[in-house]
């Protein structure tokens, strides 16, 4: 009888403990027990080169994710979309809960070593801050006290790896706790994120029923100048526009011709400060219809966070541009962006000629009232108004001679915007977790991050709300030299999968 007890017992021991909502104090001890054992993960998987337009690097990176979530008890699953891989796991916990969909972004930027401040982007390096500049340290320091503000340098350790590994790390500590999920889980993986994720639409369309959820979640994302965990609830569209404005027929001497042949630069220079005025508001008719800010909106979105003085000082700005009475606001509007100009030569190679051309690329962050197509028109509309002939391709001669002022439009639509309401399920559910975790107003709620994510396929195919966990500090370097994450930030972020993860979504 007393064997067959103690068997009983045994066997209860190994068998996963149901869900339960974690205790500060245990996220606290479970974090701070491994968190070395976290940085050794991320450390090995940044060693995997993972440029999305590799098929070799995208393959690599695939099979180390299905072994992780493999292990750790999901069902792995690599999804075709026009010849791209992609990767879904899923572990089902009871069909009566709610399911939770999972982003991950697992590619990065393509690299320039030449400019990088160590050997390889992706041998990760350890670095410490000695008088203002970060100096590359043993990893062996992680075998003593972790200082939260060292950081590892690498491609990909802010943008995203590190947040998804903040995730797998999470859940891999409620496995060796024997604690199991409190709702069903789906993670989708994108290696062409960085390029667009061009399939990623068709993927959704085509496997709708294998991406059924109740929410989504996207590991991914930079905090704001705070720096302090934070949940954002909406992302920007993004289209661009390239202008190509027209002058004679190739570039002229200007002792010879100035004075006589148009210089293209002042057509473009005109209309491109026409676009705007000194407060930096878009002038361009129409451009912000649909757009409303309402008591109640301005009311959430505003926060004591909302340090101008601290962000203008940090940037080096006397004034900021006035689209929105705080930084939040501004960014619940449409931006228009010049983010490159081109036109002969400058420096070393400067030379006196009239240009043939001079291009201006421009960005445009969207909102969900003001879509691409519609905003692309307006500024057709406008371009045409300042008196300047569009044309598809280079101009004919024909048309060089019959219109002065001539132009050429070509643009490019990325991803849709997205917003999830502040007063919403998922938000208060959030809220809840992340008082219960940060403790109250230790932790920042933004309507809409600035930048683009490429995840509204999810949300227009499966109607579902969304919002992105953010885990990496603000001045990261994404998309450039010196990437970077701070494992204080690291550390975080695994506190707050632990609380999301561990959480019913009630």
């Amino acid at each position: 009888m007393k064997k067959g007890l103690f068997l009983i017992i045994a066997i209860t021991m190994l068998q996963p403990m149901s869900a339960q909502v974690l205790k500060t104090y245990e996220i606290d001890r479970m974090t701070d027990d491994h968190l070395s054992d976290g940085i050794e993960k991320l450390r090995t998987f940044l060693t995997l080169s993972n440029i999305g337009s590799n098929p070799n690097d995208i393959d690599e990176n695939l099979n180390w994710c299905r072994q992780t979530f493999e292990s750790l008890g999901f069902r792995t699953e690599t999804l075709l979309s026009n010849n791209v891989k992609h990767l879904l796991a899923q572990r089902q916990i009871n069909a009566a809960l709610p399911t939770l969909l999972v982003y991950l972004q697992i590619d990065g930027q393509p690299v320039d070593p030449k400019k990088w401040e160590q050997e390889n982007p992706f041998i990760p390096e350890l670095k410490e801050n000695q008088n203002g500049k970060f100096k590359t340290i043993p990893w062996s320091a992680l075998n003593k006290e972790i200082n939260p503000d060292w950081r590892i340098f690498a491609r990909s350790s802010s943008d995203s790896k590190g947040p998804a590994v903040a995730f797998m790390h999470a859940l891999s500590l409620l496995q060796s706790s024997k604690i199991d999920l409190s709702y069903n889980l789906k993670i989708i993986m994108d290696f062409q994120e960085e390029l667009g994720s061009p399939t990623l639409s068709k993927l959704v369309e085509s496997n709708r029923a294998k991406f059924e959820a109740d929410a989504l979640l996207i590991m991914d994302g930079t905090r704001p100048p705070s720096n302090i965990p934070t949940l954002t609830f909406g992302a920007r569209g993004i289209a661009t526009l390239k202008l190509t404005i027209y002058g004679a027929n190739t570039d002229l001497h200007s002792g010879q011709y100035g004075n006589y042949a148009p210089n293209p630069v002042f057509h473009l220079s005109k209309l491109l400060g026409a676009m705007k005025d000194d407060d930096g508001k878009v002038l361009i008719p129409g451009y912000y219809d649909g757009v409303v800010m309402t008591k109640k909106k301005r009311t959430l979105i505003r926060t004591s966070l909302d340090q101008e003085e601290q962000l203008n000082n940090r940037l080096g700005i006397a004034k900021a541009e006035t689209v929105g009475t705080t930084y939040q606001e501004s960014l619940q509007f449409p931006s228009l962006n010049v983010r490159g100009l081109k036109a002969a030569w400058t420096g070393e190679q400067v030379r006196t000629i009239i240009p043939s051309t001079a291009v201006a690329e421009m960005d445009l962050r969207l909102v969900p009232s003001t879509p691409a197509e519609r905003q692309i028109s307006l500024i057709k509309s406008f371009i045409e108004s300042k008196g300047f002939y569009i044309v598809e391709k280079d101009p004919t001669q024909e048309e060089r001679l019959q219109h002065p002022k001539l132009i050429k439009v070509e643009s490019r639509i990325g991803s849709r915007a997205f917003q999830t309401a502040l007063d919403s399920k998922l938000a208060l559910w959030l809220e809840k977790v992340m008082t219960e975790v940060f403790g109250e107003n230790n932790f920042f709620r933004m309507q809409t991050t600035g930048g683009s994510q490429p995840i509204a396929p999810f949300i227009t195919e499966l109607n579902l709300p969304a919002l992105s966990v953010r885990i990496p500090n603000p001045d990261n370097n994404i998309h450039a030299p010196n990437e970077n994450l701070r494992l204080g930030n690291f550390k975080e972020g695994i506190k707050m999968c632990l609380g999301i993860l561990s959480h019913p979504y009630e």
